[in-house]
């Protein structure tokens, strides 16, 4: 089964350095997990300062800078991998280095007929 590991943490509390330690550490657990053939994606994403949020009411569209939601912690990247079960996901999702920072949550994939292919 596919989940969706959320990496969610305050965007502003990592140093420079910080980051970038965690995107090597990332990337080796990438790599772990790609040998075992559970590795499907993962990326950082830019600060919510970079973010655009677009909604439809009463048929216009309306589009405003920044996130959908003021909240203490921010999504701040993503991990999808293809795991046994849950425990399996819980296994990797402990593994991420902001894990020990923020939160991970994780998600199970609904995968629908029809969409396109890798």
């Amino acid at each position: 089964m596919k989940y969706m590991l959320l990496i969610y943490l305050d965007e502003l509390s990592l140093s420079e350095t910080e980051r970038e330690e965690c995107y090597m550490e990332s990337t080796q657990l990438a790599q772990q997990i790609k040998s075992n053939g559970q590795y499907l994606a993962a990326n950082p994403l830019y600060p919510t300062a970079m973010a655009t949020s677009v909604r439809v009411r009463d048929g216009k569209r309306l589009v405003t800078d920044g996130p959908f939601a003021e909240t203490r912690e921010q999504l701040g990247g993503y991990f999808l991998i293809d795991a046994s079960d849950l425990d399996e996901a819980i296994s990797i999702a402990a593994r991420i280095p902001m894990v020990r920072k923020g939160t991970v949550e994780i998600r199970p994939v609904i995968e629908i007929a029809g969409l396109p292919a890798d």
